[in-house]
């Protein structure tokens, strides 16, 4: 069963690179090793044809070339010297006798001499004694001399390439193969990254790579798309929590308007109730003494007076949960509705008044509605007076910024269980339900508060006092008059 082999891209650049050098490498080693051979060839040759020039002006000078050849020293040892005419025949040899030799007119020394002038050829072998010889052919007037030397090992060796220069091309070789390796390497691994990046990107996944691209176009570009792809994944995850948190808020408001018209039903029930109860008794025909038609009369009048508030009250958290599209703003002096809240204790029944106390000494001015700011102050005031059974109500300015007023409002009565403080400013909830009932509350005064406050860009809190009763902090944004001056 054959397996096959995947490479990766960088050993496959590896062993493309390794082969493309290579190919050169051997290319010019070949080239050199003949050039260098031819070059010895040549070199040879020129002192051949050196001393063949000595031996044809001896010729041309008439003397003896024989005698010549015996009484100076030859260039070569087993040197051949052969004199051939223009016919090709041989007329001297210093070896072989002239019977023993054919017509050398075709011989590819003498042939490139009688054309060039000068010619040679290496490791033809003698058809005369059958031995290779290097020749080397200068033509002269009428006759060619033709020098010869034995094909030997020496002769191999001087004309062998230098195999140095190949020891030191294939180290060089492998000195480029490692750095090759390692260069191959290093751009590799960079595009093995990619690729994993292009896989993760393609599955929309996370690309969580700590290690750095290199500090090249290629790093550059690298990192650039990697970064476009994180923040795009960014911007998705942005969008994708926005749109839960859309969601969620949508699944609340609606959570929030089912309790809201549960609530408003439970409500209405019992007010409903007794007014028709009410009724039915007053056209029943029962003959009832003043007294007892008057006390249902007050009763019923009791149960719409709550009903009414309990609409009003429906009616104005709407009006917050709509938002700023139905509600105007304006620049509110708080120093106005205290007065006026103030003002409205003073008339109230002995057992019902509180003393309010302030420290507003200079204009507080809040950019709002101000029938809701109004209502936050009443709001709380009413609370105060139906729950707290406390004497007094402070009104305190704790500072500002510069947007927005700090304000803390608090009594001195009872306050409430420590367990019960976060629920305080949830629809409906009433810490003694059937105080509340019979005090008239609609269990809504809080969280108009609450939503008051949010609706003008602030923030509130309850807490028990320290020696009695509640404190709630809250923060109004302030007005363009408060902030201009």
């Amino acid at each position: 069963m054959a397996f096959a082999i995947k490479l990766s891209y960088h050993q496959r650049l590896f062993l493309m690179l390794l082969a493309f050098s290579l190919t050169i490498i051997l290319c010019f080693i070949c080239f050199q090793y003949h050039r260098e051979k031819q070059y010895k060839s040549e070199f040879l040759n020129a002192r051949l044809q050196l001393y063949n020039t000595i031996l044809l002006k001896t010729i041309e000078n008439g003397h003896s070339c024989e005698e010549y050849i015996r009484n100076n020293e030859q260039p070569f040892e087993e040197l051949r010297i052969s004199v051939i005419g223009a016919t090709g025949d041989v007329v001297y040899d210093n070896m072989l006798p002239l019977d023993s030799l054919d017509n050398h007119s075709m011989r590819p020394e003498v042939v490139g001499a009688l054309k060039k002038g000068a010619a040679y050829h290496i490791g033809r072998q003698s058809a005369s004694d059958g031995r290779e010889y290097f020749y080397s052919a200068t033509r002269g007037k009428g006759v060619v001399v033709r020098s010869a030397i034995p094909y030997s090992a020496s002769l191999r060796e001087v004309l062998r390439a230098d195999w140095g220069f190949l020891g030191t091309m294939i180290v060089i070789s492998l000195a480029m193969g490692i750095l090759a390796y390692f260069a191959t390497r290093r751009l590799g691994k960079n595009i093995e990254r990619l690729n994993r990046f292009a896989a993760k990107a393609e599955k929309g996944e996370s690309f969580d790579d700590d290690e750095p691209f290199p500090n090249d176009e290629l790093g550059s570009i690298s990192n650039h798309i990697v970064s476009l792809y994180a923040q795009w994944q960014q911007t998705i995850k942005d969008r994708d929590v926005a749109h839960e948190a859309v969601l969620r808020e949508e699944q609340e408001k609606i959570r929030i308007k089912r309790q809201l018209t549960n609530n408003i039903n439970h409500e209405l029930k019992t007010p409903v109730a007794s007014i028709q109860v009410c009724l039915e008794t007053l056209l029943s025909g029962i003959a009832l003494s003043e007294e007892k038609r008057l006390e249902l009369i007050e009763r019923c009048y009791t149960n719409n007076e709550r009903l009414r508030r309990l609409l009003s009250d429906v009616s104005l958290i709407t009006r917050m949960e709509d938002g700023n599209r139905v509600i105007g703003k304006e620049d509110v002096v708080i120093n106005n509705i205290i007065k006026e809240v103030a003002a409205e204790l003073e008339i109230l029944p002995e057992e019902e008044r509180l003393s309010l106390h302030s420290n507003f000494n200079e204009p507080v001015v809040v950019e709002g509605n101000l029938s809701l700011i109004a209502s936050i102050f009443r709001n709380l005031t009413e609370n105060a007076i139906a729950y707290s059974g406390g004497k007094n109500i402070y009104i305190s300015l704790l500072g500002s910024s510069d947007t927005m007023y700090n304000i803390c409002f608090e009594d001195d009565g009872c306050g409430v269980e420590e367990k019960q403080l976060p629920r305080l400013f949830e629809r409906f909830y009433r810490v003694d339900k059937g105080r509340s009932r019979r005090m008239g509350g609609t269990g809504l005064g809080l969280a108009i508060v609450k939503h008051a406050v949010q609706f003008h860009g602030g923030t509130i809190i309850v807490e028990n006092r320290t020696g009695g009763g509640l404190r709630f902090l809250f923060s109004l944004k302030r007005g363009n008059t408060a902030n201009n001056s």
